[in-house]
């Protein structure tokens, strides 16, 4: 069997490996299969087994048997792992910003893999403790819920974790976040409602592209200004919504969407696939093209979520990991382009958690206002 007869099937949210002898993937595909009955998410058990394809593929090629795996066999799948290239990159004399050839895996990327193949190795300790397991293991984790130290939780307070020195250092960069004239050049490049309203949920709201294109009619209320989002490892959150974008989605669900059995709020406008939710390589395919127009090579998706929690940090407001204005606390929370300067009333006034756009439409940059309450009137000198 060569390695390239090994594959990676899917069928209704399941995934297993194919393309070897009986027996060979027993072990790769009970892994998959146990992580699918602990409700992973199908994305979650597709890279899992992305990364166990890529460990079996390596397999084959070295010749070692699964149940032969040492230590010294993992860390040789760590060294190859940095040295691949991957095709359709430029040649290795091509380097990026920081120094690196373009044309290898991202740390990130190996550290997926990685993780895919530690994973398989305790399932298979669980299942059989007396199997050695190849894994090296690191020092403790030290990490710790806020508090877990003292306090309230005190005698919750976990145990801390072994980790894997099977993972590569990564870097910790901030994200790139778009500017105002950008914005206003791949807003301004958009024609349809629906690509304006998307574009609007992401940049206003915080929101993933994988939040928006799993938004249904019912979980969207125009008259409110609530948004409920399905949002990663099934965690639902509400999050509100400007005046404006409340209209382009009005006029998007009145003028361009059209009927359709689909729930979905997102449809395909035209070819084969019409009236079907939008899928995340349509989503790509619409800011691939925009932002070739517009002139923004930055102008991806996720830049516009990066926009959002970018000039939220700026104003001074921390939200868990930008994910949009849902906490309970009262927060101060202003444009996404317009972040305030220090104001001499803090503390006395809570603003309203939305940030505020109207009657300013969705392809300009907004000018800087804040709606803030308790109303406050001018005091008499």
């Amino acid at each position: 069997m060569s390695e390239a007869q090994l594959v990676l099937e899917g069928s209704s949210g399941s995934w297993r490996l194919a393309g070897a002898d009986e027996g060979v993937l027993d072990l790769p595909n009970a892994y998959l299969g146990y992580l699918q009955d602990r409700n992973y998410s199908p994305r979650t058990i597709r890279t899992y087994g992305y990364g166990l394809l890529a460990f079996g593929r390596w397999l084959e090629r070295t010749g070692v048997r699964l149940e032969e795996v040492t230590t010294d066999t993992v860390l040789a799948f760590l060294s190859s792992c940095r040295h691949e290239r991957v095709t359709g990159r430029p040649s290795p004399n091509v380097l990026d910003m920081q120094g690196n050839q373009v044309d290898r895996l991202a740390a990130t990327s190996i550290n997926l893999r990685l993780a895919a193949v530690s994973g398989m190795f305790e399932y298979r300790s669980m299942r059989s403790p007396e199997a050695p397991n190849p894994i090296p293991k690191g020092k403790p984790s030290a990490w710790f819920a806020p508090g877990e130290r003292s306090g309230l939780l005190a005698h919750t307070k976990r145990r801390p974790a072994p980790r894997s020195r099977l993972r590569l250092r990564t870097a910790r960069r901030l994200p790139r976040a778009l500017t105002r004239a950008e914005v206003a050049a791949l807003l301004g490049s958009l024609r349809c409602r629906r690509d304006l309203a998307m574009a609007g949920l992401m940049l206003y709201c915080g929101l993933r592209s994988c939040d928006v294109l799993a938004l249904d009619i019912v979980d969207v209320d125009i008259g409110a200004r609530w948004l409920l989002v399905h949002g990663k490892g099934g965690k639902d959150r509400r999050v509100p919504f400007d005046i404006d974008l409340a209209s382009v989605l009005s006029q998007y669900l009145l003028t361009e969407r059209g009927e359709s059995v689909s729930p979905a709020l997102f449809l395909v406008a035209k070819g084969p696939t019409r009236g079907q939710r939008l899928s995340p390589a349509g989503l790509r395919t619409i800011f691939r093209y925009h932002r070739g127009i517009a002139g923004v090579g930055a102008g991806a998706p996720h830049a516009l979520r990066h926009t959002f929690g970018t000039a939220l940090a700026e104003a001074g407001v921390q939200p868990g990991r930008h994910a949009g204005p849902t906490r309970t606390r009262p927060r101060r929370h202003h444009h996404p382009l317009h972040p305030p300067g220090p104001d001499p009333r803090e503390g006395s006034i809570r603003c309203r958690s939305y940030p505020s756009t109207r009657h300013q439409p969705l392809n300009r940059a907004p000018s800087p206002r804040r709606r803030c309450w308790p109303p406050t009137t001018p005091t008499k000198a």
